[in-house]
This record gives C-alpha cells, sequence and structure tokens, in this order.
C-alpha cells in the first residue's frame, strides 16, 4: 500500500477524500477508517482482512474532513453525540460503487469508517468462493431442496452474505419467488425482491418476514435471524413449504444449534426445519506473482495438530502486485454440517455441541481447521492465516 500520507498534504478537503476513496477502489479495500486522536488524524485501510496504517492527514483537516463526509452520506453535520449511518454513491471507471458510511463519537473528535461495496468485484460463482468438490455437491444439494433451512455461521466479515448472496444468484430462476430481509442492503440483485429493515418504524425482521409470507414466496433469505420470534417464525416457514437462507453468530456448525435453542426454538422444531449449517471463515491467499515455498517449522505442525508432513509450505515475498504483503485475495474455509437422521435424532436428544460435533465429523463433516490445512498443503495459503482464523 503505497505512503498517501505526502500526496494529501497541501491538498484540499475535497481532494483529501476524493484521492482515499480513489485509492481505496483501486487496491480493492473493503473499509476506510478515519480515525481521531489527541495529536493525529490517522487513516487506516482493511485489506483482504487486515487492517493496515496507510495515512497521516493534518489535525487541522480533521473537522472539516469528517463534516464533508458526513455532508456526502447525508448526516446530520450539528449532531455529533449520537452515531450515525448514512451512504455514498461513487462513479469509479463508468461504474457505481456504494460506501456504507458510519460515525462513531469518540473522545477526539467523530470516527467515521466508510464500507466499499463495489458490485463489480463482487463474485457470486460458487465455484470461486473455495468450496471443496465434495462440500460443493453438499451445499448444492441442499439449496435446491423444495423446503427447509439453510444457515451460515461465522463471525462479522467472514463472507456469509456472499456466500448466501451466491446460493441466491444460482437459484433465482423466473419460476421462483425469490424474496430477502436485510440490515442493510449491501448489494442489489436483479430479480429478486430486497426488503431493508428500519426498526425506528417498526420494520423489523420478523414483522417484514410475516408480510413477506403472505407475497407467495418460493425461497426467503433473512440477513440474520437475531431473537426468538424472527428463529420460530423463520422455522414456521421451513416447515411450510418454504426454502429459508439466514445467517447465525457462531463459531462452528453444531454450535448453531445450540444457538437456537438459547433464543427459544425447540428441539424438535430445530431437527424438523433445519437441513444444513454451515461455518465459514475467510483466510488470505498467498501472491502466485511473489510465491515461493519453505520448509515448515516443527512448532507450526505442532501448532496446527499435524503428526506428519512431508513437503513445503508457500510463502509470499511481497511485490506491487499484492502491495508488498505477501497476499493477495482471500478463499473461504467453509465447515458443512448436514442433518442427517442421526443427527436429527441427537438435537431431538438435546445433545450438547461437543458432542453433536463429534457425531458430525465421524458422520463426514470436515472441520474449519482440517480445511484450512488441506488450503495450506494446497499451497493456498499459509499457517498463520489458519491459525488466526480457526481453532481445534
Amino acid at each position: 500500500m503505497p505512503d498517501l500520507t505526502k500526496k494529501l498534504s497541501n491538498r484540499s478537503v475535497v481532494q483529501i477524500i476524493n484521492t482515499l476513496i480513489q485509492t481505496a477502489i483501486e487496491q480493492n479495500v473493503s473499509d476506510i477508517h478515519l480515525e481521531p486522536f489527541e495529536s493525529m488524524f490517522r487513516v487506516r485501510f482493511r485489506l483482504d482482512g487486515v487492517l493496515q496504517d496507510t495515512a497521516r492527514i493534518e489535525p487541522y483537516h480533521r473537522e472539516p474532513v469528517i463534516s464533508r463526509v458526513k455532508i456526502m452520506a447525508g448526516l446530520d453535520i450539528a449532531e455529533k453525540r449520537r452515531p450515525q449511518d448514512g451512504r455514498i454513491r461513487v462513479n469509479h471507471n463508468k461504474s457505481s460503487i456504494d460506501l456504507r458510511v458510519s460515525s462513531l463519537p469518540t473522545a477526539f473528535g467523530e470516527k467515521i469508517v466508510l464500507r466499499v461495496l463495489d458490485k463489480g468485484s463482487l463474485n457470486l460463482d460458487l465455484e470461486e468462493l473455495g468450496f471443496e468438490r465434495e462440500d460443493l455437491t453438499i451445499f448444492r444439494r441442499n439449496i435446491h431442496l423444495p423446503y427447509g433451512m439453510i444457515l451460515v455461521t461465522g463471525p462479522t466479515g467472514s463472507g456469509k452474505t456472499t456466500t448466501l448472496y451466491s446460493a441466491l444468484r444460482e437459484l433465482n430462476t423466473e419460476q421462483v419467488n425469490i424474496t430477502t430481509i436485510e440490515d442493510p442492503i449491501e448489494y442489489n440483485l436483479n430479480g429478486i425482491t430486497q426488503t431493508q429493515v428500519h426498526s425506528e418504524i417498526d420494520l423489523t425482521f420478523s414483522s417484514i418476514l410475516r408480510s413477506i409470507l403472505r407475497q407467495d414466496p418460493n425461497i426467503i433469505m433473512l440477513g440474520e435471524i437475531r431473537d426468538g420470534e424472527t428463529a420460530k417464525i423463520a422455522v414456521r416457514a421451513a416447515l411450510t413449504g418454504h426454502m429459508v437462507l439466514s445467517t447465525l453468530h457462531t463459531n462452528d456448525a453444531p454450535s448453531a444449534v445450540a444457538r437456537l435453542k438459547d433464543i427459544g426454538v425447540e428441539p424438535f422444531l430445530i431437527s424438523s426445519s433445519v437441513r444444513m449449517i454451515v461455518a465459514q471463515r475467510l483466510v488470505r491467499r498467498v501472491c502466485v506473482n511473489c510465491k515461493s515455498s519453505r520448509l515448515p517449522l516443527e512448532q507450526e505442525l505442532k501448532s496446527l495438530g499435524i503428526d506428519s508432513f512431508e513437503g513445503e509450505f508457500a510463502v509470499g515475498n511481497g511485490c506491487e502486485e499484492c502491495n508488498n504483503t505477501g497476499f493477495r485475495g482471500r478463499v473461504s474455509l467453509f465447515e458443512i454440517m448436514e442433518v442427517t437422521d442421526d443427527i436429527s435424532e441427537l438435537i431431538i436428544s438435546d445433545t450438547n455441541s461437543s458432542d453433536l460435533k463429534a457425531a458430525a465429523k465421524h458422520a463426514g463433516m470436515t472441520s474449519l481447521r482440517d480445511i484450512g490445512i488441506q488450503k495450506i498443503t494446497q499451497g493456498i495459503t499459509t499457517p498463520e492465516e489458519v491459525l488466526r482464523e480457526t481453532t481445534i
């Protein structure tokens, strides 16, 4: 990532903002952080999931820059005590790019984060997401079922929405009615009805979902199951002839069952409605332009849980193509748990997550850690990336 500090010095406020946005788009940055501190105004970019210290803006530009961004996003510049959310649309190389803007009051002014939503860089091809061949077959088989619930779990920023969008893209035909409920709508999908949550007017996931069920849907995508009421309506929809796709925040696939129980869904309803649970993580790809190999360290093998290994690990040396990071792009790790008859019986019997995980692995589920190790041996990513994103 080039040092932008010199480029931003002695520039007008408008030029500073335009330069930051243009550079971020060109470098495939996902987030721009404008962070005020007592003696500096820092800019950081998130590239391939990792924040990088990028530039400094003169402290006297702090308030003008923040105000300018808020005006562009349609926010109230006089309101500095409360968080605000807005949106900016910019044109770049004849394409339209959305920036989702969030402001947050801090001790030294408002921090601004801009999420770059570039439709042009969004790859919604299931083949390209990183599924192992057998797992892709299982995933496709389940999303094409006539009814039931598919859950994708993982932390914020792990690619859950992209996976769901990719599934919807494959399912989207003129013969089916697909409706989504999102907070917020990140990308517009042609041929699919998308509705955004507005809690301030009581337009919540649950209230919209009730209305959608009267809209003759075949497939419903819920951005997230956050509470028991939404979960129960979603389960009812899955049991009455609809395919429901949604997300949860859990560490692995088996833990999603415990999460649904915690928010009030009965075990027998979970076993009857849920068809598949997918846990997901994103790890950085080794840059193919500066890729080389090295022998593994004994401590790395021990940390990964590998007893013996013959071969070498890939490593990126850093080049202009990858901004000297050694990585370029990311690949998903998927842990897929199908709710088979045996798994269904364990859910009904209120089995704990660890026993459920052991049973799922016995039935053929590959854990996130093991999928990560496969990516390492294939030369796609590194041990550091897998250790950072997965646990045994």
